[in-house]
């Protein structure tokens, strides 16, 4: 392991001096791994959510009034100043609704970029995991933010939900679906479920953003549209018309759904981007 870090390290530095080239087909997400502050630009998210990365950026503060990043030894706390703004306006919310903070997982690397474990997305700084555990009033430690875990919200059927889920989690969704800088939001299918059977037809308009996706149990994924004027940020296609509790959801509940056939051992490896993959100002970021 120190040896791969000591590779990682040397081959950035490599890349800065011009002696490696950015169309190598080493991994991008270890040159991105090895990036510990952003590029000295203007912030400006480029290329895609699952193929991009972000000029510039902003830390989130560790700890704010109303909220504490976690995992710090990951440092995935660098978003687009949207996405801390963003932040910041839910964090006010979800206190209202009776979370002391809110706990925010994942957001980007300092420059953005694939990341060495965990996502395929929040390569443009545009993605943040808000975990489903409400913060106490009192902030936790660093050790204590790498400790602990967040609250899983789902049955161990993942059809329904347990005696974790309360009225203000309700509330914390619905203030981050009404954001209008948000653009859809990833939650586990038997969350989704759950706020389709609880509200009534014309209560429903906002759960278009909330869209179901594997995991997502014990945080919620929030993905903020592109920006204005950021004219290399390519936003996803919108959420399809209508709430969303239809057969469309009802699928998320068959067997093909809850149990995926295991992928087959003689499919090739999923292809690892490189730096040709990206967009081309993204090497302008690395090499920065």
């Amino acid at each position: 392991m120190i040896f791969r870090r000591y590779i990682i390290g040397a081959l950035a530095g490599l890349m800065l001096a011009g002696i490696v080239s950015p169309g190598s087909a080493e991994p991008a997400k270890y040159t991105f791994a090895a990036q510990r502050l952003p590029s000295p630009m203007a912030p400006s998210p480029i290329g895609s959510y699952a193929r991009g990365c972000m000029a510039g950026g902003v830390e989130l503060p560790e700890t704010g009034e109303n909220w504490q990043a976690m995992r710090l030894s990951r440092n995935r706390n660098w978003g687009h100043p949207a996405t801390i703004a963003f932040i910041e306006r839910l964090a006010s919310e979800a206190r209202s609704a009776g979370w002391p903070r809110l706990y925010v997982g994942d957001i980007s690397q300092p420059r953005g970029g694939p990341m060495r474990s965990g996502h395929r997305s929040h390569q443009m700084r545009l993605d943040v995991d808000i975990w489903l555990r409400p913060g106490s009033e009192t902030p936790l430690s660093r050790a204590a933010r790498e400790r602990i875990s967040s609250t899983v919200v789902v049955a161990p059927d993942r059809r329904r939900l347990n005696r974790n889920w309360t009225a203000s989690h309700v509330r914390v969704l619905r203030a981050a679906a009404e954001d209008s800088a948000v653009a859809r939001i990833f939650v586990n299918a038997a969350i989704k479920n759950a706020l389709c059977e609880s509200l009534p037809a014309d209560d429903r308009g906002w759960l278009r953003k909330i869209r179901p996706w594997w995991g997502h149990d014990a945080h919620f994924h929030v993905r903020l549209a592109c920006p204005a004027g950021a004219a290399e940020c390519v936003s996803q296609a919108p959420p399809p018309a209508g709430d969303g509790c239809d057969a469309t959801l009802a699928w998320w509940f068959t067997d093909e759904a809850l149990n995926p056939k295991p992928r087959d051992p003689d499919t090739p490896p999923r292809h690892e981007l490189t730096l040709a993959d990206l967009p081309p100002s993204c090497r302008q970021v690395i090499a920065k």
